[in-house]
C-alpha cells in the first residue's frame, strides 16, 4: 500500500494566488493562506507570549477573516497586515495576563495537543525557546525578520521603531544567538 506524499507549504507564488482568492471570499484560498503563514505566526508568538501563543493566533486568524475584505496590497504587505494584527493580539493577552492574577494549575490536565508535540519534535521549539531568551525587542526583531521573513521597514511599522533601530536590534539578537550556540 503507498503512503500519501507528505504535504508541502505553499510556495510564494500559491500564497499570492490564495491571498487573491480568499479576498474574493474562495475559503480555499484563505486554508492555503492559513498553512502557509500559521507555522510563523505561531512562532513568533510563542516568543512574546509563551503559552497561549495558539490562542493568540486563532484571536489573529479571525481578525483577518472579519476585515480581509478591507486589506489591499500585495503579499508581503499582507505578511506586514498580519503580523501586525498578531503583535496587536499578543499586546492584548499580556495586558490581560497582568490585569489578572494566574489560575491555579488543573491537576487533570488534558491530553497534549497532537500538533503541539509534532511541532515541538520537529526542532523548532529550541530555536523558539533560544530566541526567546533575547531582551523583547531583539526577540521581536528576530523573528519578525529572520523567522517570518518580512523586510526592515515592514517589521519598523510593526513594532513602531525606525529601520535603523530594527537593523541594530536584529543585528544583536543574532549576535547573542550565535553566541549562545
Amino acid at each position: 500500500m503507498r503512503r500519501p506524499a507528505p504535504t508541502r507549504p505553499p510556495a510564494e507564488t500559491d500564497l499570492a494566488g490564495a491571498l487573491r482568492a480568499a479576498q474574493d471570499g474562495d475559503p480555499h484560498g484563505f486554508a492555503t493562506l492559513w498553512r502557509g503563514l500559521q507555522p510563523a505566526v505561531l512562532r513568533y508568538l510563542r516568543v512574546v507570549v509563551g503559552e497561549p501563543a495558539e490562542d493568540v493566533a486563532s484571536e489573529t486568524w479571525l481578525h483577518v477573516i472579519r476585515d480581509l475584505d478591507r486589506f489591499h496590497g500585495d503579499l508581503g504587505s499582507f505578511r506586514g497586515w498580519l503580523f501586525r494584527i498578531a503583535r496587536h493580539r499578543a499586546l492584548d493577552e499580556k495586558r490581560r495576563r497582568a490585569s489578572r492574577p494566574s489560575p491555579a494549575p488543573a491537576l487533570d490536565a488534558a491530553a497534549p495537543d497532537a500538533a503541539a508535540v509534532a511541532a515541538e519534535q520537529a526542532g523548532t521549539a529550541w530555536a523558539v525557546e533560544l530566541i526567546s531568551t533575547l531582551p523583547a525587542d531583539q526577540a521581536e526583531a528576530v523573528m519578525l525578520r529572520v523567522v517570518a521573513g518580512l523586510d526592515v521597514a515592514t517589521t519598523a511599522g510593526i513594532l513602531g521603531k525606525r529601520p535603523g533601530a530594527v537593523r541594530v536590534a536584529t543585528m544583536r539578537g543574532l549576535r547573542r544567538l550565535a553566541g549562545k550556540v
